[in-house]
């Protein structure tokens, strides 16, 4: 007689079973839950007290939600496991629509003009001979250019890049640890392209936030042993449209963003447990720490 799979199992998800995530078939996996043993991918996965765990199982053994705060499911990183693990991309995504839209209908300049990154420079409106830019103090700049997209094709790439990395990136890091990794991949880039670009070029645009993720990708990719020729090939594309010969294309930021993605996703997924916190919020506000000094040293230059 032919033995049925257990109730939940699937015929395909025992331990000979192709390695493809059992929620995702087109992904190959060597991991497998450690309660069903189905293969899971790293957007299924979920760290348990022992292994990792899929969704299913971890709903099951939930029960009302009242579990003891230390066998709380967990993701990779240790972050929280949530129903909806791309809700801050989609956040992400939608508020970079909303000022794309925003830009759009107000006639685009004078909005790009206040929002965008700007070391100093004399701007004739609304005050001839009125000096902006971070160096005066307009520090939301670093911030504010990282949400502006003037050209569609521009905005197109960038939130295409941010869909397809940020999704997999917040289910294996969690809410909190994916927005730290975003923001202070974009701040780097921001931070960068201040110290280092004239003080009157213009910048906007998300690249610096998405070159971190990028970094990020090839650090979890490898910490879960996965092939990394499609992260290394896509890294050399992007490396190669950043350095293009016609120009144009805010270098300092893409590179400033890479190395902040890549330094702090090591910390988020290499950091031991028993110090998971101090080390992965630790390298987070060294990060930021050093975004800060360049800042402060650029305009005590500049000014």
């Amino acid at each position: 007689m032919e033995e049925q799979p257990p109730a939940g199992r699937e015929p395909s998800s025992g331990a000979q079973g192709p390695a493809h995530c059992y929620r995702h078939p087109d992904r190959g996996t060597e991991i497998r839950c450690a309660r069903c043993e189905r293969p899971i991918c790293t957007d299924c996965m979920i760290s348990a007290s022992v292994g990792f765990q899929c969704p299913e199982c971890v709903r099951q053994g939930s029960g009302t939600g009242h579990r003891p705060a230390a066998s709380r499911p967990r993701t990779l990183a240790g972050g929280a496991v949530t129903d909806d693990p791309r809700l801050v991309t989609k956040i992400l995504v939608g508020l970079n629509a909303l000022v794309f839209v925003a830009v759009w209908i107000t006639g685009r300049s004078w909005l790009i003009d206040d929002l965008m990154l700007l070391g100093r420079a004399w701007d004739p409106d609304p005050l001839p001979g009125t000096l902006v830019g971070v160096a005066e103090g307009q520090w939301y700049r670093l911030v504010s250019s990282m949400f502006v997209h003037e050209e569609l094709w521009h905005f197109g790439f960038n939130m295409l890049g941010l869909w397809w990395l940020g999704g997999p990136l917040e289910a294996a890091l969690g809410r909190v640890r994916f927005v730290l990794l975003y923001l202070l991949s974009g701040l780097a880039g921001s931070a960068l392209t201040y110290a280092l670009a004239a003080p009157n070029q213009g910048s906007i645009g998300a690249s610096g936030a998405i070159f971190g993720l990028l970094g990020a990708t090839a650090v979890l990719a490898r910490r879960m042993n996965y092939d990394m020729r499609p992260v290394l090939v896509l890294l050399v594309v992007n490396l190669l449209f950043t350095f293009n010969p016609w120009g144009g294309i805010a270098w300092q930021a893409h590179l400033g963003g890479l190395a902040a993605g890549a330094v702090i996703a090591v910390a988020l997924v290499h950091a031991p447990r028993a110090r998971r916190g101090l080390v992965q919020y630790g390298v987070c506000a060294a990060v930021f720490a050093l975004v800060v000094v360049t800042v402060v040293v650029r305009t005590a230059v500049l000014t």
